[in-house]
């Protein structure tokens, strides 16, 4: 007779048996470090559902989180974070409510209703605060609805500006961010854990930025040939999070309706019109807004631009490198690769869009996938 543990043990041993009866000439390279399966997108014409741009609030020195005092009101700045704006959202709301905390006021207007001005607004409730958001355009025809998602601070500052002062700056907002996004990983926020793979036809340089702050990129690891399944000659993994922004959004407005919030739909001309409103504190997160609004000259766009496929539900891994980008969200395969600074349109260009296409088809295409 067949022991109880016999049966389990049997059992256990299923799922080995069926994975190598239905792909024998998959191999460890074909699969992440998680241990999930590495599938090509399929790239073409007839798969893409839209092509859209944006715009990054870029500034060489990096973002600006400080407090400036107009009389009876206090405004808190926290704009500039170039491709880096859903990344730092939480830590550069966390350094600007720290500045709010300093007051002798809780009550607040929040400017701004993307991913930087619903991480103040919720923070500042969380602190007790009576919060109102103004703000011209709501999710989603927000700029951080346009945004890829991936957890990492990119294009948000140039090497030849950086200062000691604002690389600490930087570094905190960083950690803060990192750890709040933790929190809210799962379906009802839109954010998970995922591979990323950075290709490129160079090593990476001995100062590179995962490895100046490995402690916040898990897994981080260089990759050999027999280790990855695409053509190119360096390869290098680590996890980050990947936050969609169609689920996101939708979600911290929720939280923030449920917490008493009230927006207002409003745009301003200038900062005489924003310093009428009535509340003490006014923190200003309205981005690329604030050249007008607040006079900063080194505040300019650099533009973004993304063509979406139809999703692939087996594709769970981010890839990046030679000038393309992947992100694997559920309303689509997004594509990008395109960094164009003092571009205002939002009209995408057509070469561009060819471009990516082709570079990504060109890339996909060459992936050894024994699935497909």
């Amino acid at each position: 007779m067949t022991s109880r543990r016999s049966l389990l043990q049997a059992m256990a041993l299923l799922p080995l048996a069926s994975a190598c009866a239905l792909s024998p000439t998959t191999r460890s390279r074909n699969y992440t470090p998680s241990g999930l399966p590495l599938r090509r997108v399929i790239v073409s014409d007839a798969r893409v559902i839209r092509t859209i741009a944006g715009l990054r609030p870029f500034r060489s020195a990096g973002f600006v989180v400080k407090a400036e005092s107009y009389d009876d009101k206090i405004v808190i700045h926290n704009y500039g974070h170039g491709g880096g704006g859903i990344t730092l959202s939480w830590g550069t709301s966390h350094l600007a409510m720290e500045l709010a905390l300093q007051t002798s006021h809780r009550r607040c207007a929040v400017l701004g209703c993307g991913a930087v001005g619903l991480a103040t607004a919720r923070l500042m409730q969380d602190r007790g605060w009576d919060v109102t958001i103004y703000a011209k355009d709501l999710p989603p025809n927000t700029t951080s609805n346009i945004a890829g998602g991936q957890w990492s601070p990119t294009s948000v500052y140039d090497e030849a500006a950086l200062t000691p002062a604002f690389e600490m700056q930087f570094e905190q907002a960083m950690r803060h961010a990192y750890r709040y996004f933790q929190n809210l990983v799962g379906p009802k926020y839109g954010v998970r854990w995922i591979s990323n793979y950075t290709v490129s036809n160079n090593p990476p340089s001995p100062e590179n930025f995962n490895d100046k702050y490995a402690d916040m990129y898990p897994q981080l690891m260089d990759l050999t040939p027999d280790q990855h399944p695409f053509a190119a000659p360096f390869v290098r993994h680590y996890d980050t999070m990947l936050i969609e922004p169609a689920i996101y959004l939708p979600a911290m407005m929720q939280d923030y309706y449920a917490a008493g919030g009230l927006i207002v739909v409003r745009e301003f001309t200038d900062r005489a019109d924003v310093l009428t409103l009535a509340e003490p504190v006014i923190i200003n997160c309205t981005g690329l807004g604030s050249r007008d609004l607040f006079d900063d000259e080194e505040l300019f766009p650099i533009k973004g631009q993304l063509s979406f496929l139809l999703p692939q539900s087996e594709v769970n891994y981010i890839l990046i490198g030679n000038g393309i980008y992947m992100f694997p969200r559920s309303d689509g395969i997004l594509l990008g690769g395109t960094f164009e600074r003092h571009e205002w349109s939002l009209t995408p260009d057509p070469q561009e869009t060819r471009r990516i296409l082709d570079q990504h088809q060109t890339f996909f295409a060459a992936m050894d996938d024994p699935w497909a």
